[in-house]
């Protein structure tokens, strides 16, 4: 009941007008933005952060959690009319979405995945308010062998689950360890990489470091591709439902929730296996199951609950742990980081007011996003007619202001422009993002706790795992190593013996085709 409390005086700091003006922009933002293919709502927040320096931290906040949620239903969006999904989360959607779409099912695609946003984020948000106190309950009796294990978690789930190849995961994250080991060794003293300019001495920003990876290695990305002829745009006339999707949707609806939170919360689970395994759960449970590949409505409704769902629950390892668990999180913990604020255990003691006002804002911003989308679903899908060179001069334009004003230093535009380029190659080289600023910005506080657990075990490396958590812990890495070989083996007996296959009727359709630039890169 702590938590219901909390959320209550939460409600009072998140609805005084200003603040509820910020919901409002961040709403707004979240999904017009992410209704653009190829702009997510962690590039969204990395190019506003050094906009909102002026603000109190409670109200950017509020603004970046508004960007969180609408950039989730926008991309969906996105996925129906384009199929091209705006982030990694709405992929599943692009499957059923579109096909529903070509078949003038487009306004009900719409609406399934409009109102299943809306139930799920609220369940969602709501699940968050219980489960944080417990969480913070937990984590005040970690020690630094515990969280150095929880860090070796996020680090090696970030680069099993997201991406085809764990090597490039590895690579991609030994980048980000490496940029975050830039500047003075806080232990000795010693400078570290910083090629005998001052200016690194500090460190590299991680505003400037998250602008260039995603902003300017995305605009360069699709600067190399603009010769590809654009994608069909399925034109709808709104979002609405009649009552037999209304009993097709709602039990997914209650399901993806189900499905997408637990995941969500998990350290580095991210949105894209709960999503695949709502659809794979619809398509067993539905009762028409001919319809999946053809455009079927459980199999919007479904993943687009999990996907808000999965939001919510990946602010618990966030807000509770300091531990982010997808692009958007990632740059919101740099933002946190960049007020001088570290989340954490403490951080609901500490901040109470910011957190409960945020989590408080979630609810506001769910009723939001749902009185806007459904009228003005034709108005969002406008938006996809910008033309791709005006829009990424544009995003060059404000990275490059974005980066200027963090410490209005000219040496962080070369610093933009060189990550810039690093974030092309990782794109051209299939690189995925996301580990590479999870181990920037966590890389640093590991480094800590595993100092710290040696330090009180004299050294010895017994030291890291002495504690029960910590056990359990590294059991669970070991199955996220061991586990995908295994699930492999079995299926490549499997189709030896003639049994599942691939063919048709029997896995998840062809994906739609991915933009670069997604959540879960």
């Amino acid at each position: 009941m702590d938590g219901i409390n909390a959320l209550m005086d939460g409600f009072g700091t998140a609805l005084t007008p200003q603040n509820l003006l910020y919901a409002v922009i961040g709403v707004v933002l979240g999904t017009a933005i992410g209704v653009l293919p190829g702009i997510g709502p962690a590039m969204t927040i990395a190019l506003l952060l050094p906009l909102t320096f002026t603000l109190e931290p409670t109200q950017a906040f509020i603004m970046f959690a508004g960007i969180y949620y609408g950039g989730m239903y926008g991309g969906s969006t996105t996925s129906i009319l384009l199929n091209t999904p705006g982030e990694s989360a709405s992929v599943i959607t692009a499957i059923e979405g579109n096909l529903m779409a070509k078949k003038g099912r487009g306004a009900a695609a719409l609406a399934t995945a409009a109102i299943g946003s809306f139930i799920a984020g609220t369940l969602g948000t709501l699940a968050l308010a219980l489960v944080a106190p417990q969480v913070v309950r937990l984590a005040i009796q970690l020690g630094s062998p515990d969280y150095f294990a929880i860090m070796m978690l996020a680090f090696i789930a970030v680069t099993t689950v997201l991406g085809a190849s764990k090597i490039r995961g590895l690579a991609s994250l030994g980048i980000g360890l490496l940029i975050g080991t830039i500047g003075i060794d806080p232990t000795s003293g010693q400078q570290r990489l910083t090629l005998g300019l001052p200016e690194l001495a500090d460190g590299i920003d991680v505003v400037v470091v998250a602008v260039g990876l995603f902003a300017v290695g995305e605009a360069l990305w699709v600067a190399a591709h603009l010769r590809r002829s654009p994608a069909e745009i399925v034109k709808v006339d709104g979002a609405h439902m009649n009552r037999e999707d209304w009993r097709r949707s709602w039990k997914p609806w209650l399901r993806g929730t189900l499905i997408g939170f637990p995941f969500g919360a998990i350290p580095a689970g991210g949105a894209e296996i709960p999503t695949f395994l709502s659809y794979a759960t619809e398509r067993k449970l539905s009762k028409h199951p001919e319809e999946f590949g053809h455009g079927a409505i459980e199999g919007v409704a479904g993943p687009e609950a999990t996907n808000n769902a999965s939001a919510a629950g990946g602010l618990v390892p966030l807000l509770t742990l300091g531990i982010p668990t997808t692009a958007t999180a990632a740059v919101m913990l740099g933002a946190f980081q960049s007020y001088g604020i570290q989340p954490g255990p403490r951080l609901l003691q500490d901040q109470g007011d910011l957190v409960w006002g945020l989590i408080a804002s979630l609810f506001i911003g769910n009723v939001i996003l749902l009185a806007l989308n459904l009228p003005l679903a034709t108005v969002w899908a406008k938006l996809l007619n910008i033309p791709r060179p005006y829009l990424y001069a544009g995003i060059l334009f404000f990275a490059s202001i974005g980066a200027y004003a963090a410490n209005t230093s000219t040496f962080d535009l070369w610093l933009l422009l060189i990550i810039g380029g690093l974030g092309f190659f990782m794109r051209r080289f299939g690189l995925p993002v996301v580990p590479a600023i999870i181990g920037i910005i966590l890389g640093p506080v590991a480094e800590e706790q595993l100092r710290r657990a040696l330090q009180i075990s004299d050294g010895e490396l017994s030291g890291l795992i002495n504690t029960p958590f910590s056990k359990v812990v590294y059991a669970i890495v070991v199955i996220l190593l061991v586990a995908p070989a295994v699930i492999d083996r079995i299926r490549s007996r499997r189709s030896g013996d003639g049994g599942t296959g691939t063919g048709e009727g029997h896995g998840v359709p062809p994906l739609a085709p991915q933009h670069a630039n997604q959540e879960g890169q």
